[in-house]
């Protein structure tokens, strides 16, 4: 019978398009879109929108470029990350945490000259979004795998402290030099103190703050886009921006077009490693960011193809007059608390600015940066975790303590730096694991199968002649050293002779040149006191590697046996035992 070959061409073809869809996330979510979810996107794009214009502004011109651009940062990363994100909730755009090295480069190349400092900003853009999608292409997206539970924990609270004092000088309408968050709070509390606080702002802020978290109860009621409305209105009405409370303003107007990225004759020396270091530091808060919400919706995102969404966003940036951009830590839990469910809110949000950009550009020009302020602290305080660190805290207590020091370093130095302290904890945590780890001699127990540590079983027979020892961690430079002491203390400790040491080697999962020299040493040491050193249960991949390090021919083949019973059996058959 001659097989069917329309249906085999049927199958490549699904099985081609899965392919494309593993690339295209966001394409891929509408297959499984509901009815139910548009509203909700739609509020929360529509909500997401008073976020969006105000801070692309000012970032922009904190990057040294006119605000227009920040919009335009705005407009098409949204669009192209909906595509080639992975997130459904993660929200994307112009970056505080970019601004400063964005900064330092157009200084440098283009002072005082708008037209080409955006075409050294999109330059950058181009090199970080080449670099971003090199990251995921190579699977480097493994990075954000080093945090735990208690580390995100505290990156997150960390996060939302720093966020929440971020936005207070503006809901008293009180500009300060922003310092860190300590510092921004010292600076606050004294300007408050010379009454240089504006009341009527506080006013509107702390009113639109209240009635969101009232509202917040209603799941289906849009309580912050009600807020910022009433908020808005009040300023018009009441014209309270006669009376010192600041407002957005005048909106400039325009879309952004296609232009390929050039400033003749500029330094590509200083753009390429600009690029490179906004792409580290959007890499770091993306990875977390994205691995945090995941975790808090219970689901998956691939950290690899979170590199892809964000490197294409930012390339597309730079190819339509923007410049590099990250992750929101602000602009993000905003559209999770306005019921965002798909990345087709960050399209409903490009879309509605775009529209402000021609169509209604004064339409939101009394919007008050306080009750801005209100819905980024309203956003803020939904990030803090303390429930399930109290839970850490009577069953760990040093995984919170871990989770304290990640906080701390989050809200003392900033959130690229507390990234930065966070990781250098997680693998201080690992490398702790694996440099003291766990070992145990073990014995015989009457009536338990198996052999087992005689710590736990003060009653257990050692079999004569010979030392069972357990190691339970990976063989590698850091621990080298302490596995030899800790196999001559076992030796010494032995209450017969010893002719026999074997490593119970079931958890050793890897070894590095450094341990295999130490077991090199080994072994000579332990034949001078005629003692041979054998292992059992050793897995395959790490025998591998000891016979690339030249040692099976040290050791033998008969030294290794497949079950820790065999290698008792065979010392007691030997022994005469």
């Amino acid at each position: 019978m001659q097989p069917d070959t329309s249906i085999s061409r049927a199958g490549h073809a699904a099985t081609g398009t899965r392919r494309w869809l593993r690339w295209l996330p966001g394409l891929a979510m509408l297959k499984e879109y509901q009815a139910s979810w548009l509203p909700r996107d739609i509020a929360a794009g529509l909500v997401l929108t008073t976020m969006l214009v105000p801070v692309g502004i000012a970032y922009a011109e904190a990057s040294g470029v006119p605000g227009v651009y920040g919009l335009y940062a705005t407009i098409v990363p949204l669009l192209v990350y909906a595509v080639f994100g992975p997130s459904r909730i993660l929200v994307l755009g112009p970056d505080s945490a970019l601004a400063a090295p964005i900064l330092a480069v157009v200084i440098s190349i283009a002072p005082g000259d708008p037209a080409r400092a955006i075409a050294v900003a999109s330059m950058m853009a181009v090199v970080s979004g080449m670099f971003c999608i090199c990251m995921g292409l190579l699977r480097l997206g493994f990075i954000t795998e080093l945090l735990s539970k208690p580390i995100r924990y505290g990156y997150m609270n960390g996060i939302a402290i720093t966020v929440l004092i971020s936005q207070l000088p503006k809901l008293f309408a009180i500009s300060i030099d922003e310092g860190g968050p300590l510092r921004d709070l010292l600076s606050l509390g004294t300007a408050i103190a010379d009454g240089k606080a504006n009341w009527y702002s506080f006013a509107v802020g702390a009113g639109s703050l209240a009635l969101i978290l009232f509202l917040k109860r209603f799941e289906k009621v849009p309580g912050i886009l009600i807020a910022v409305i009433l908020a808005t209105l009040s300023v018009s009405v009441f014209d309270l921006d006669s009376l010192g409370v600041k407002v957005l303003g005048k909106i400039p107007q325009g879309l952004p077009s296609f232009v390929l990225p050039w400033a003749s004759g500029a330094d590509l020396g200083k753009i390429v490693v600009g690029g490179c270091a906004v792409a580290l530091v959007a890499f770091a808060d993306t990875s977390v960011l994205s691995r945090s919400f995941a975790a808090r919706f219970k689901s998956r995102v691939d950290p690899n193809q979170e590199m892809v969404g964000l490197g294409a966003a930012n390339l597309a940036a730079g190819f339509f007059q923007g410049f590099p951009i990250s992750s929101s830590s602000s602009r993000t839990p905003v559209a999770e608390a306005a019921g965002a469910k798909t990345q087709l809110t960050g399209v409903v949000g490009a879309l509605a600015v775009a529209t402000l950009l021609m169509a209604a550009p004064n339409l939101m020009r009394y919007l008050p940066n306080s009750a801005l302020a209100a819905v980024v602290i309203a956003a803020a305080i939904g990030l803090f975790e303390f429930a399930d660190l109290r839970r850490i805290y009577r069953i760990q207590q040093w995984e919170f303590w871990l989770s304290i020091v990640c906080f701390a370093g989050v809200a003392v130095f900033g959130a690229i730096p507390g990234i930065g302290i966070a990781i250098a904890i997680a693998v201080i945590e690992f490398l702790w694991d694996g440099w003291r780890p766990h070992y145990a001699v073990l014995g015989r127990v009457e009536d338990v199968r198996g052999y087992h540590d005689i710590k736990r079983y003060p009653h257990a027979t050692r079999i004569p002649g010979l030392v069972l020892f357990r190691w339970d961690a990976p063989l590698f430079f850091a621990n080298a050293e302490l596995f030899q002491e800790r196999v001559l203390e076992a030796v010494d400790e032995s209450p017969t002779p010893v002719r026999r040491v074997v490593v119970a080697a079931e958890p050793v999962t890897s070894v590095d040149v450094t341990s295999a020299d130490m077991l090199r040493e080994l072994i000579r040491i332990l034949g001078e006191r005629g003692i041979a050193l054998h292992f059992a249960e050793l897995k395959d991949p790490v025998r591998d590697k000891l016979k690339r390090f030249e040692l099976m021919d040290l050791i033998g083949d008969e030294r290794f046996h497949p079950t820790l019973g065999s290698a008792v059996d065979d010392h007691l058959g030997k022994s005469g035992t």
